[in-house]
């Protein structure tokens, strides 16, 4: 997730606020729920050590904010090597914002096929031969 631009920010489950809690807190009880063996939360995010536990993935992006905005901004002019204004007219770096859903879940989507096929769970697509 931190490939796609503007990403600044990546968690699983209870993802930062694990940090703020106790292990007992943040484990995932195992229950029986209509005959399967499930979480009885999931902070987790559906995934420990890097295996998925079987329950839904949970994961947040955090995306910086554009920069180029209309508010002056302090800059440094490299010519004279001094502290200069900068004010940006218009708008120059694409947002992420709009497309940013769409954008992660076609990463996740990449990523858990990549997984797939490594582990030989789908056959990797045969080059056809001249």
């Amino acid at each position: 997730m931190m490939a796609i631009p503007g990403a600044r920010g990546v968690e699983f489950g209870a993802g930062f606020a694990a940090a703020r809690m106790t292990g007992s807190q943040h484990n995932d009880p195992l229950i029986i729920r209509d005959g399967r063996i499930v979480s009885e939360k999931n902070d987790a995010g559906g995934v420990i050590g890097g295996i998925s536990t079987g329950m839904p993935i949970v994961i947040r992006v955090a995306f910086k904010p554009p920069s180029s905005i209309a508010l002056e901004q302090k800059t440094v002019d490299l010519r004279d090597l001094k502290e200069a204004r900068l004010r940006i007219r218009g708008r120059h770096d694409p947002c992420i914002v709009p497309r940013a859903v769409v954008v992660v879940e076609a990463m996740m989507a990449i990523v858990l096929a990549d997984h797939a096929i490594r582990a030989g769970l789908i056959p990797p697509v045969l080059r056809q031969r001249d």
